[in-house]
């Protein structure tokens, strides 16, 4: 009889924990100055709200050639972002390089010029989408 009177307890755990983030696929392009943005990191971060203070995790994909990409859940690998609205922001990559011997590093990092405040946002939909498309332009 004693594991019965322990159900309730569980019940009421089990409800306050957290389930999995709900998620959908989330891809587009990125272009600069009406030209494909190549070799840009784009990352989505979802915004709390006054009923949930913790959104989720973020969202980061990597522009290819033609300036398209695809996120994924950071620290989870698994394609797309968290359902609803989302800070965004778009970094140039650029290479590392060794002044001892001018060879590029083998990883990437942001731009320290690029990309820190945003304004951007996007309202990721629960069907997903292939249009989170961003035309940025450079200041002249």
């Amino acid at each position: 009889m004693r594991p019965l009177s322990l159900l309730p307890l569980l019940l009421l755990l089990a409800a306050g924990c957290g389930g999995p983030d709900k998620t959908a696929p989330v891809s587009g392009r990125v272009t600069l100055n009406g030209k494909p943005f190549a070799h840009a990191a784009v990352l989505f971060q979802p915004v709390a709200t006054s009923g949930n203070n913790e959104p989720g995790p973020g969202s980061v994909g990597t522009t290819d050639t033609d300036g398209r990409y695809t996120l994924s859940i950071v620290g989870k690998g698994t394609k797309g972002a968290v359902i609803g609205k989302h800070k965004v922001q778009i970094t140039r990559m650029v290479e590392e390089s060794d002044p001892a011997d001018d060879r590029p590093k083998p990883f990437k990092r942001p731009s320290p010029r690029r990309g820190r405040d945003t304004q951007m946002e996007f309202d990721v939909p629960a069907s997903g989408t292939d249009s989170a498309n961003f035309s940025l332009t450079s200041p002249k």
